[in-house]
């Protein structure tokens, strides 16, 4: 996801968010915190707030967003709070993903690649996972009506089940489909997997 719609779209709502001081984790976040621990990557990561509260609990985290509004705000709460929180202002499709992690966290990102880079994206977030480690992943899927913050060619809504095929062979923790109403009458439809790598 470079400099493209999808990144000003975010960019402009996470400086309003922060300007608000609207830091709640979201229901997705909410989800996916029992599950973070160790080492972590959080891939797409926005403002932070799932990583810095992972922090709180005594997580190592690296922070990657394409957001300059995002990662201004997680480095400043970090330095504040002397958290281990590394904010990583990167375009993901670019970021290379070196050494093994606890946890890898890409909440609300596959979506925004075209369908072969989301599954080169999961294939790495699989090889960069230690054993015994997870994989928090959320992505709309099919059904999905809303496309507001999508640039054209660089989209996948993958079939539903599709993100838990992704991980065969590993445990499943959580697997869950919520659906959501947007402006416009459009809807919303996510799959959020959390998954644990064998030894």
């Amino acid at each position: 996801m470079g400099t493209n719609r999808s990144v000003g779209f975010f960019d402009a709502q996470f400086q309003k968010q922060a300007d608000a001081g609207e830091f709640a984790l979201n229901p997705f976040e909410l989800a996916a915190l029992p599950f973070v621990s160790g080492r972590v990557l959080d891939l797409g990561c926005g403002l932070g707030n799932l990583s810095l509260e992972a922090a709180r609990r005594g997580c190592e985290v690296t922070a990657v967003d394409a957001s300059p509004a995002a990662i201004r705000r997680i480095a400043a709460a970090a330095a504040q709070e002397k958290l281990r929180v590394s904010a990583v202002q990167s375009d993901i499709s670019a970021y290379p993903i070196a050494g093994a992690y606890d946890t890898v966290i890409a909440i609300g990102l596959v979506m925004f690649f075209s369908c072969p880079e989301a599954q080169r994206l999961l294939d790495e977030i699989r090889r960069s996972i230690a054993p015994r480690g997870r994989a928090i992943v959320n992505t709309l899927i099919e059904g999905t009506t809303w496309t507001e913050p999508f640039e054209p060619g660089h989209c996948c809504l993958l079939p539903e089940g599709a993100l838990e095929r992704a991980f065969d062979g590993w445990e499943i923790l959580l697997a869950r489909r919520d659906e959501f109403s947007a402006a416009g009458g459009r809807l919303k439809r996510f799959d959020t997997v959390v998954a644990q790598r064998p030894l």
